[in-house]
């Protein structure tokens, strides 16, 4: 391994004429790369080490010694050893008594242990000051200057005081420290770093399995039947028609879901005419998800725009126009123009590419950087006013593609209907609910209730005062 130069980091915060003195336990990765940014920051650091004459690889400007002599240069030791090697620290319970100790460890797996390892380093050390930090920083993250990772250090301890000095120490490195409060967060600070995706699952999942569906749905009908009935073999259409016809589908879909629980929440709180009962647990974590459904459409909606982009190289498209203008040339015909059609084709593609820019716009606003430059009413003004709009053209845009065809009984294949058509339900659905919740007599009744009054009072939560949260 490289010696890492201390010359690539900027420092943070200048020196003080008195540096402080920090203590890390452990000499690996993230222990070496806390250790240089430390120093980088103005700390002078010492490294405990079971091993000190064989320590290599460490800053310049840091010193190492045996674990009970480094433990006594610091208040603050940060233990950067996994739990299994924490036995030794119980033979330097005298030195140890009274001083912070910084737990970073993380586990292999969710929930590997009875307790969190803060917790239990705190049971095996009984009089020190155990906070857990900087288990969700990586050691590449402190050497990139956290310029491309996440700033936000969760910490969480018992004791005020020993929090609030680790937190001015994560302050300085340049970090955001986040308190979770007392010690028992730890378990779930400890298993943060092991989730992976959480908020994405459902979110993957649906889109998965919406997919796959609609896939075979149109193989059905476009590969199996022609094959059964015609002997024609229609495989062909598997790699760029049945796709372009899936992905536009799952776009309009999740953009539908992402509306359809805000509608579902504004029928419970009319019918249950208050807002101080909790709504279904599956009803909360969907419309905690609405982000990730929304950002999946929007991928789904590219897929669709690229592959549409590419029909007019097709092999099979321009046989069909060559084979077309060969027709008609040797049986002297020719289609007539229909003003009709032209209408159709041209608002077609027009509602595609409107609803496609809003859409873009509703995933650019939703990123971090973007919705903190703006207000709560501007956010909720483009997600909601401008989502809906969204939705409103991207569903006319499929109805105008159905045209005439949209309930021809002809379209039916063993009794089942052009895809679109089912890809329609949902959307029109939430259209036609959130049109009647707009309605003056409903929206009124619904805004009351979002402010605070109540059909039946029963269901309240008074505050400390005896007066209704509002």
């Amino acid at each position: 391994m490289e010696k890492i130069s201390t010359d690539a980091f900027p420092l943070t915060m200048p020196s003080s004429e008195k540096q402080e003195t920090v203590c890390i336990f452990g000499t690996g990765d993230f222990g070496r790369s806390l250790g240089l940014k430390m120093l980088q920051c103005g700390y002078s650091i010492v490294f405990g080490s079971r091993t000190p004459g064989m320590s290599s690889l460490l800053p310049n400007g840091a010193e190492v010694m045996s674990y009970s002599d480094a433990a006594q240069k610091s208040d603050i030791i940060i233990i950067t050893i996994h739990r299994e090697h924490y036995d030794f620290l119980t033979e330097l319970t005298e030195v140890l008594n009274g001083k912070i100790l910084v737990d970073v460890s993380n586990n292999l797996k969710i929930n590997q242990y009875p307790e969190s390892n803060a917790e239990y380093l705190a049971q095996l050390v009984p009089g020190t000051h155990v906070v857990k930090a900087f288990n969700t920083i990586s050691a590449w993250a402190l050497q990139s200057g956290a310029l491309d990772a996440s700033r936000q250090v969760f910490i969480c301890g018992n004791d005020s005081k020993a929090k609030q000095r680790v937190m001015d120490v994560v302050r300085s490195l340049g970090l955001t420290p986040l308190d979770k409060g007392s010690l028992m967060a730890a378990n779930e600070i400890e298993n943060y770093p092991l989730q992976l995706f959480p908020m994405w699952k459902f979110p993957f999942y649906l889109s998965a399995v919406l997919c796959v569906f609609f896939f075979f749905y149109c193989v059905i009908r476009e590969v199996i039947y022609p094959y059964v009935y015609e002997k024609r073999d229609r495989t062909f259409r598997l790699p760029i028609s049945i796709p372009n016809r899936v992905f536009p589908i799952a776009a309009l879909t999740l953009l539908a879901l992402v509306y359809l629980p805000g509608v579902i929440a504004a029928i419970l709180q009319l019918y249950r005419g208050t807002k101080y009962r909790r709504f279904p647990d599956w009803l909360d974590h969907w419309m905690l998800c609405r982000k990730q459904l929304g950002l999946i459409a929007l991928g789904f909606a590219f897929l669709h725009v690229l592959y549409t982009l590419v029909i007019p190289i097709r092999y099979y498209v321009r046989w069909t126009s060559n084979n077309r203008t060969v027709t008609q040339v040797i049986t002297k015909k020719e289609n007539p123009f229909s003003t009709t059609n032209s209408w159709l084709s041209d608002l077609y593609i027009a509602l595609g590419m409107l609803g496609f820019f809003l859409f873009v716009l509703l995933g650019i606003t939703s990123l971090p950087s973007v919705s903190n430059m703006v207000n709560w009413r501007e956010f909720r003004f483009v997600q909601s006013k401008l989502g809906y709009l969204t939705l409103i053209l991207c569903t006319a845009h499929t109805l105008v593609y159905g045209g005439k065809r949209f309930l021809n009984p002809s379209n039916l294949v063993w009794y089942l209907p052009s895809a679109y058509v089912i890809a329609l339900i949902i959307p029109c659905t939430v259209l036609v609910i959130k049109f009647i919740l707009i309605l003056p007599c409903i929206d009124k009744t619904l805004m009351r209730i979002r402010q605070g009054w109540e059909r039946n009072p029963k269901y309240s939560e008074p505050s400390l005062n005896g007066k209704t949260d509002i």
